[in-house]
């Protein structure tokens, strides 16, 4: 069997202040909570996804809370930039006026492989990016309705991660010959005398499916913090692709964690060459598994092998009050 995959599952980072964290993804840009639940491999922090209506598989960013993060100190071996997918010009200028409005910072809007993007920051410095497509590849998700942006500007799944390294070689080899990702171009990089940025996508292609990386022989490695990406999840169609691809990274020499449940989905975790943390996500079985479309991330929620021990999770909790 040929083993492809689909595009971008999730983006997984770390802030600092849930609250604050929350008030920015919801009330800000106005993404929907769709998973209040807890870091699986410390349940004494919360993990929270923020997606589109309905947790569309590609529409995911979720952040680990950790309170004591200190600051990031950028650099290489490092994911760079996380973008979101919005359908029009119009979208990008509405979005332009409201950071303008409620004090975000942003940058110009840029060109960047041939798309209208708007590059910006959260209250912890995490750096994103809106970019313009007309919805090729992968399909958009749902916009959420439910928050004062209209529907035709919200946002509608993740667009291309960027990876940061000092050589993208080894980077680039692991994306074509073991994931099967395939170059599609190049684009000038924003910084003087810096190589142009490479460009891979998988599956159906499109800004959901991307990958860009950038190189910076000029940085060190980065030590991250607080606004800082943990990892990123690629799109895996079946589990029976799942089982091949556990193999696959075996065979070609990868220590991975082994086949994780995440409940939600299952997870296969490892390092590329540059240090980068990948995994591999399937799309089901999703977030509606244990709660309903309607009142997702409304509760704590744990996977069911977690609830036996749910009086003692909450127990080491700390308080959270999100805003309504």
């Amino acid at each position: 069997m040929s083993l492809h995959l689909a595009g971008i599952h999730h983006v997984s980072a770390i802030t600092a202040s849930a609250e604050k964290n929350h008030h920015f993804f919801t009330k800000i840009l106005g993404l929907r909570l769709v998973k209040k639940t807890v870091n699986q491999d410390d349940t004494s922090s919360y993990h929270l996804f923020y997606a589109d209506a309905v947790g569309t598989p590609g529409s995911d960013m979720t952040y680990f809370d950790i309170p004591v993060a200190g600051r990031t100190h950028p650099g290489v071996s490092s994911i760079n930039n996380i973008a979101f997918r919005i359908k029009s010009k119009e979208a990008l200028q509405y979005w332009m006026n409201r950071f303008q409005e409620l004090d975000v910072e942003h940058d110009e809007v840029m060109e960047r492989f041939g798309r209208q993007t708007l590059t910006f920051r959260d209250f912890e410095g995490s750096r994103l990016m809106l970019v313009v497509d007309n919805g090729e590849g992968v399909p958009y998700g749902k916009a959420w309705t439910e928050t004062d942006i209209p529907a035709e500007y919200a946002i509608v799944g993740l667009g291309p991660v960027t990876l940061t390294v000092r050589i993208a070689t080894p980077t680039e080899t692991v994306l074509s010959k073991v994931l099967g990702f395939d170059k599609v171009g190049t684009y000038p990089s924003a910084i003087p005398n810096m190589p142009d940025i490479i460009v891979y996508k998988t599956g159906q292609g499109g800004a959901g499916a991307e990958v860009h990386i950038e190189e910076r022989p000029d940085l060190p490695r980065e030590r991250p913090g607080r606004g800082s990406v943990h990892h990123v999840a690629f799109r895996v169609n079946t589990f029976e692709e799942y089982d091949l691809w556990e193999e696959k990274l075996r065979e070609y020499g990868f220590h991975t964690s082994g086949k994780v449940d995440r409940f939600y989905f299952r997870s296969i975790y490892f390092r590329e060459p540059n240090g980068i943390l990948f995994e591999l996500a399937t799309d089901e079985p999703g977030f509606t598994s244990d709660e309903p479309l309607e009142s997702l991330g409304e509760q704590l929620a744990l996977p069911p092998f977690l609830e036996p021990q749910r009086e003692k999770i909450e127990a080491k909790l700390r308080p959270l009050t999100l805003s309504e």
